[in-house]
Protein backbone atom coordinates (compact mmCIF):
# COMPACT_ATOMS: atom_id res chain seq x y z
CA UNK A 1 0.00 0.00 0.00
CA UNK A 2 1.52 3.43 -1.03
CA UNK A 3 1.91 6.17 2.15
CA UNK A 4 -1.43 7.92 2.62
CA UNK A 5 -0.81 11.77 2.95
CA UNK A 6 -4.34 12.59 3.67
CA UNK A 7 -7.89 11.69 3.98
CA UNK A 8 -8.69 12.33 0.62
CA UNK A 9 -5.72 10.29 -0.63
CA UNK A 10 -6.76 7.19 1.78
CA UNK A 11 -10.48 7.26 0.57
CA UNK A 12 -9.76 7.53 -3.02
CA UNK A 13 -7.36 4.63 -2.21
CA UNK A 14 -10.41 2.40 -0.14
CA UNK A 15 -12.65 3.46 -3.26
CA UNK A 16 -10.18 1.85 -5.45
CA UNK A 17 -9.38 -0.92 -3.88
CA UNK A 18 -12.77 -1.68 -3.18
CA UNK A 19 -14.07 -1.28 -6.66
CA UNK A 20 -11.60 -4.09 -7.58
CA UNK A 21 -12.65 -6.33 -5.38
CA UNK A 22 -16.28 -6.15 -6.56
CA UNK A 23 -15.19 -6.19 -10.21
CA UNK A 24 -13.30 -9.34 -9.52
CA UNK A 25 -16.08 -11.00 -7.57
CA UNK A 26 -18.02 -10.00 -10.74
CA UNK A 27 -15.40 -11.96 -13.10
CA UNK A 28 -16.00 -15.14 -10.66
CA UNK A 29 -19.13 -15.21 -10.90
CA UNK A 30 -19.48 -14.57 -14.74
CA UNK A 31 -16.51 -18.38 -14.86
CA UNK A 32 -19.66 -20.06 -12.85
CA UNK A 33 -21.82 -22.64 -14.56
CA UNK A 34 -25.77 -21.97 -14.62
CA UNK A 35 -28.08 -23.65 -16.81
CA UNK A 36 -27.50 -21.13 -19.98
CA UNK A 37 -24.73 -21.01 -22.32
CA UNK A 38 -22.37 -18.36 -22.16
CA UNK A 39 -19.13 -17.79 -23.79
CA UNK A 40 -17.50 -16.32 -20.59
CA UNK A 41 -17.80 -20.04 -18.92
CA UNK A 42 -14.61 -20.57 -21.23
CA UNK A 43 -12.84 -18.11 -20.43
CA UNK A 44 -10.88 -20.03 -17.84
CA UNK A 45 -9.88 -22.61 -20.28
CA UNK A 46 -6.07 -22.46 -22.09
CA UNK A 47 -5.12 -24.53 -24.71
CA UNK A 48 -1.58 -25.08 -25.64
CA UNK A 49 -0.73 -23.98 -29.19
CA UNK A 50 2.32 -24.32 -30.52
CA UNK A 51 3.97 -24.17 -27.01
CA UNK A 52 2.04 -21.42 -25.84
CA UNK A 53 -0.68 -21.24 -23.22
CA UNK A 54 -3.40 -19.30 -25.05
CA UNK A 55 -7.28 -18.50 -23.50
CA UNK A 56 -9.64 -20.55 -25.75
CA UNK A 57 -11.84 -16.62 -26.99
CA UNK A 58 -8.17 -16.17 -28.80
CA UNK A 59 -8.25 -19.18 -31.11
CA UNK A 60 -11.15 -18.47 -32.87
CA UNK A 61 -14.78 -16.74 -32.17
CA UNK A 62 -16.91 -18.39 -29.79
CA UNK A 63 -21.04 -18.16 -30.39
CA UNK A 64 -24.21 -19.37 -28.69
CA UNK A 65 -26.89 -19.85 -31.53
CA UNK A 66 -29.32 -21.54 -29.02
CA UNK A 67 -29.43 -20.98 -25.08
CA UNK A 68 -28.11 -24.60 -24.62
CA UNK A 69 -25.04 -24.65 -27.04
CA UNK A 70 -21.46 -22.92 -27.29
CA UNK A 71 -20.11 -22.57 -30.93
CA UNK A 72 -16.47 -22.33 -31.11
CA UNK A 73 -15.14 -21.63 -34.95
CA UNK A 74 -11.10 -21.72 -34.35
CA UNK A 75 -8.97 -19.87 -36.85
CA UNK A 76 -6.99 -22.25 -37.56
CA UNK A 77 -8.18 -25.90 -38.08
CA UNK A 78 -5.76 -27.75 -36.56
CA UNK A 79 -6.63 -26.54 -33.19
CA UNK A 80 -9.79 -28.25 -32.86
CA UNK A 81 -8.58 -31.51 -30.81
CA UNK A 82 -6.95 -29.33 -28.97
CA UNK A 83 -9.66 -26.78 -28.05
CA UNK A 84 -12.02 -30.85 -27.61
CA UNK A 85 -9.66 -31.70 -25.09
CA UNK A 86 -9.31 -28.90 -23.53
CA UNK A 87 -12.78 -28.49 -22.76
CA UNK A 88 -13.32 -31.99 -21.83
CA UNK A 89 -10.68 -32.35 -19.21
CA UNK A 90 -11.84 -29.00 -17.48
CA UNK A 91 -13.48 -29.01 -14.65
CA UNK A 92 -16.67 -27.52 -16.06
CA UNK A 93 -18.22 -31.49 -16.63
CA UNK A 94 -18.77 -30.60 -20.47
CA UNK A 95 -18.70 -32.99 -23.37
CA UNK A 96 -18.57 -31.24 -26.44
CA UNK A 97 -18.42 -32.22 -29.87
CA UNK A 98 -16.60 -31.75 -33.30
CA UNK A 99 -16.67 -31.57 -37.09
CA UNK A 100 -13.42 -31.25 -37.58
CA UNK A 101 -14.38 -27.87 -38.56
CA UNK A 102 -15.98 -26.39 -35.23
CA UNK A 103 -16.41 -27.57 -31.99
CA UNK A 104 -19.92 -27.37 -30.35
CA UNK A 105 -20.07 -27.34 -26.35
CA UNK A 106 -23.49 -28.36 -25.62
CA UNK A 107 -24.69 -27.38 -22.26
CA UNK A 108 -26.33 -29.87 -19.83
CA UNK A 109 -28.95 -28.87 -17.48
CA UNK A 110 -27.89 -28.46 -14.11
CA UNK A 111 -28.80 -31.42 -11.50
CA UNK A 112 -30.43 -30.46 -7.78
CA UNK A 113 -26.96 -31.15 -6.35
CA UNK A 114 -24.41 -29.78 -8.54
CA UNK A 115 -26.47 -26.59 -7.88
CA UNK A 116 -25.75 -26.75 -4.21
CA UNK A 117 -22.45 -27.34 -4.99
CA UNK A 118 -22.13 -24.49 -7.51
CA UNK A 119 -23.83 -22.53 -4.69
CA UNK A 120 -21.61 -23.48 -1.58
CA UNK A 121 -18.60 -22.71 -4.10
CA UNK A 122 -20.05 -18.96 -4.51
CA UNK A 123 -20.50 -18.51 -0.85
CA UNK A 124 -16.73 -19.47 -0.42
CA UNK A 125 -15.80 -16.78 -2.98
CA UNK A 126 -18.08 -14.25 -1.45
CA UNK A 127 -17.06 -14.60 1.69
CA UNK A 128 -13.14 -14.44 0.50
CA UNK A 129 -14.06 -11.31 -1.45
CA UNK A 130 -15.78 -9.70 1.77
CA UNK A 131 -12.74 -10.40 3.90
CA UNK A 132 -10.62 -8.64 1.20
CA UNK A 133 -12.88 -5.68 1.32
CA UNK A 134 -13.05 -5.83 5.25
CA UNK A 135 -9.02 -6.14 4.93
CA UNK A 136 -8.80 -2.93 2.89
CA UNK A 137 -11.49 -1.30 5.19
CA UNK A 138 -8.77 -2.05 8.07
CA UNK A 139 -5.58 -1.12 6.27
CA UNK A 140 -7.20 2.22 5.52
CA UNK A 141 -8.54 2.69 8.86
CA UNK A 142 -4.94 2.11 10.23
CA UNK A 143 -3.61 4.94 7.27
CA UNK A 144 -6.27 7.57 8.95
CA UNK A 145 -5.65 6.32 12.34
CA UNK A 146 -2.02 7.32 11.78
CA UNK A 147 -2.77 10.66 10.12
CA UNK A 148 -4.53 11.77 13.29
CA UNK A 149 -1.64 10.39 15.70
CA UNK A 150 0.78 12.15 13.55
CA UNK A 151 -1.52 15.22 14.12
CA UNK A 152 -1.55 15.39 10.42
CA UNK A 153 -5.54 15.46 10.53
CA UNK A 154 -7.81 16.48 13.59
CA UNK A 155 -9.64 14.30 15.64
CA UNK A 156 -13.29 15.28 13.40
CA UNK A 157 -11.46 14.98 10.23
CA UNK A 158 -10.47 11.49 11.59
CA UNK A 159 -14.19 10.78 12.78
CA UNK A 160 -15.70 12.19 9.40
CA UNK A 161 -12.82 9.98 7.09
CA UNK A 162 -13.89 6.72 9.64
CA UNK A 163 -18.05 7.41 9.01
CA UNK A 164 -17.60 8.23 4.97
CA UNK A 165 -14.95 5.06 5.02
CA UNK A 166 -17.95 2.15 6.93
CA UNK A 167 -20.51 3.56 4.66
CA UNK A 168 -18.21 2.62 1.48
CA UNK A 169 -17.28 -0.69 2.96
CA UNK A 170 -21.24 -1.27 3.40
CA UNK A 171 -21.66 -0.18 -0.07
CA UNK A 172 -19.40 -2.26 -1.63
CA UNK A 173 -20.23 -5.38 0.82
CA UNK A 174 -23.69 -4.92 -0.87
CA UNK A 175 -23.15 -4.81 -4.15
CA UNK A 176 -21.26 -8.08 -4.06
CA UNK A 177 -23.75 -10.01 -1.84
CA UNK A 178 -26.44 -8.13 -4.41
CA UNK A 179 -24.54 -10.10 -7.26
CA UNK A 180 -24.17 -12.82 -5.24
CA UNK A 181 -28.03 -13.10 -4.60
CA UNK A 182 -28.83 -12.88 -8.16
CA UNK A 183 -26.33 -15.54 -9.05
CA UNK A 184 -27.63 -17.57 -6.99
CA UNK A 185 -31.42 -17.17 -8.18
CA UNK A 186 -30.17 -18.36 -11.83
CA UNK A 187 -28.42 -20.98 -10.42
CA UNK A 188 -31.42 -22.68 -8.58
CA UNK A 189 -33.91 -22.04 -10.77
CA UNK A 190 -35.31 -25.14 -12.64
CA UNK A 191 -36.19 -24.43 -16.58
Amino acid sequence: MSTIANTKDAMAQARSRMEMAVEDFRKELSGLRTGRANVTLLDHIRVDYHGTSMPVNQLGSLSVPEPTMIVISPWDPSVVPLLDKAIRTSDLGLNPTNDGKVVRVPIPPLTEDRRRDIVKHMHKVLENHRTAIRNIRRDVKEAVDKLEKEKKISQDEQKRSLDELDKLTHSETGKIEGLAALKEKELMEVK
